[in-house]
């Protein structure tokens, strides 16, 4: 008995020195797993594995454009894969043209190069995943993907009217984040990219034109923030988003809203769950189509559905890529009424590169023009977002005429854009307490259960912090941060060989509970291992003083 209860000790302190060994951090492991994860995130139109839509259970479908003759590669792989080809209804000038809803089935749209999805169930190119995505390719020398990635994002310009959501034909409506002269910048500025000079002069000449025509999105009515000179996120489409199978979403909104009366924007209105014709075509304006859309027509708890406001707020959420989240509205519901920091940062970033590359291809008026612009927006900017005495850019309700009344951590985004002063940098630097935790930096300072906000965190938003920080010179905090964030990912992939989506900063690992909208947290993961090595360059380097440059 004696000899059994040793030996069962003895098995049992095994087991806990394996446990301990096997979860002790190891950034080394960890590097050799984003190594690996490449090839196993990437996709190509020639892998029937790649074809199928995990969200959507029907029949694979490939739409090619109008333009297109059908490429003799892809009707073999169509034949191969069972996998049906359609051609778009029509020539795409810009986003919004094809109305997704009078296609017969969605599909994916076909891109001529491999590229690297985000994780999970994820199956196709996401809009600003894949700046992170192409960041940690290149750190990683694997170059030629990096810069098919970035040509998949040209072409989506091309024929689909701007870089998308994904590459899916139910995100035609709408795009995300604009980073694409980012990932161009970043092909641009390594070495490695192009074989002569002369080869890179002739990638960027055909490059910009489309780099235009996406910043065009931006500056279209629709995308305006009133009278502000600024930009906002807003989706084209209306009503429930496509790629919704049922009401479980919209459904637990509704039911939130009716429980917490008082934080209701006025996202319901009163409506039957089954409406004759007369109340469904008052639905159709005041709501969402309940003819057209068993989604929307699922859209009913105890007498109340959502009003055609919302829904084009829930929609602008996702393009903003911040889905879902209580900042701008409970369930981003109110998205679209904002002048939001982030994203004008973004555009005045892009204005900038825009400016450079003109210069390098020898267009000074356009050089200008570009110049004008980013001052202008940089003006608007000061005027409308910069709040001084919280030392800070709060996101502006246009409609209201009032900035948010809490902190988000895109404050950081106009160092990463170069748009801050030194003064307001500093400002904007003496207000980390309010985000900093011991795992990275989270979102804001108000839990709501939602997975863009407190006390969860992100790979891409940590990193445009840290790489800000560094930008005005703060070396120390943007070092402490990444090393905070990066240990995060080290312990959390100690403990289950995964690298994740989004951590929980308060605990300093992946223990993500999310209560209201998407509980999943994602496996792969795409922009986690991008951001990952960026962060280890800044441990293990001093890092540049000005944000990233073409060369």
């Amino acid at each position: 008995m004696k000899t059994t209860i040793r030996t069962l000790a003895l098995l049992l302190s095994a087991t806990l020195v394996a446990t301990a060994s096997a979860a002790q951090p190891d950034p080394a492991k960890t590097r050799t797993y984003i190594d690996q994860a490449w090839t196993t995130l990437t996709r190509s139109m020639d892998n029937c594995a790649s074809l199928t839509d995990p969200k959507i259970h029907a029949r694979p479908v490939i739409y090619i454009p109008a333009q297109f003759n059908m490429p003799a590669d892809l009707a073999q792989t169509a034949k191969r894969c069972n996998v049906d080809v359609h051609v778009l209804p029509q020539v795409i000038d810009k986003l919004g043209d094809v109305d997704a809803t009078k296609l017969p089935v969605q599909g994916l749209l076909y891109l001529p190069h491999p590229y690297v999805v985000p994780g999970g169930f994820f199956n196709e190119m996401y809009g600003w995943d894949s700046y992170f995505i192409v960041l940690g390719l290149v750190a990683d020398h694997r170059t030629e993907l990096a810069r098919d990635m970035t040509d998949n994002a040209l072409f989506e310009v091309q024929y689909y009217g701007g870089v998308l959501n994904a590459n899916r034909s139910y995100y035609l409506s709408r795009s995300q984040p604009p980073f694409l002269t980012g990932m161009m910048v970043a092909v641009l500025n390594d070495p490695a990219s192009f074989h002569s000079a002369e080869e890179k002069r002739a990638w960027l000449e055909q490059a910009y034109p489309l780099a235009v025509r996406n910043h065009d999105i931006w500056t279209r009515p629709e995308h305006q923030a009133g009278d502000t000179g600024l930009a906002r996120y807003y989706d084209l489409g209306s009503g429930p988003v496509l790629e919704a199978q049922d009401s479980e979403f919209y459904d637990g909104v509704i039911k939130w809203l009716i429980a917490h009366p008082a934080q209701n924007p006025g996202y319901l209105i009163k409506g039957s769950e089954h409406p004759d014709d007369a109340e469904a075509a008052r639905l159709k304006t005041e709501s969402c189509d309940v003819r057209a859309s068993k989604v929307c027509a699922g859209n009913w708890v105890d007498g109340y559905r959502l009003t055609a406001d919302y829904y084009h707020g829930d929609r602008a959420m996702r393009e903003s890529g911040f889905d879902t989240n209580f900042h701008f509205g409970p369930f981003g519901g109110s998205t679209h009424h904002y002048a939001a920091v982030d994203l004008n940062s973004l555009l005045y970033r892009y204005e900038l590169d825009l400016h450079d590359f003109a210069l390098q291809l020898g267009k000074t008026a356009d050089a200008a023009r570009w110049a004008q612009a980013a001052a202008a927006r940089k003006a608007a900017m000061d005027k409308y977002l910069w709040r001084p005495e919280l030392g800070m850019y709060r996101d502006y309700d246009f409609v209201a005429g009032k900035p948010s009344d809490a902190p988000y951590l895109t404050t950081f985004y106009p160092l990463w854009a170069g748009a801050a002063s030194q003064q307001q940098a500093e400002a904007v630097r003496k207000t980390l307490s309010i985000f900093e935790l011991p795992g990275g930096l989270t979102m804001d300072n108000r839990p709501s259960g939602t997975q863009w906000n407190n006390p969860f965190g992100w790979a891409p938003t940590n990193w445009l912090a840290v790489s800000g920080l560094n930008a005005y010179g703060y070396h120390d905090d943007a070092r402490r941060i990444a090393g905070k964030f990066d240990a995060t990912v080290d312990r959390s992939f100690a403990t289950d060989g995964t690298i994740r989506e989004k951590y929980n900063m308060a605990l300093g690992n992946a223990d993500v509970k999310v209560s209201a909208g998407y509980t999943a947290n994602v496996i792969g993961f795409g922009w986690t291992n991008g951001v990952y090595l960026k962060l280890r360059q800044i441990l293990s380097a001093t890092p540049p003083k000005q944000p990233e440059t073409v060369k």
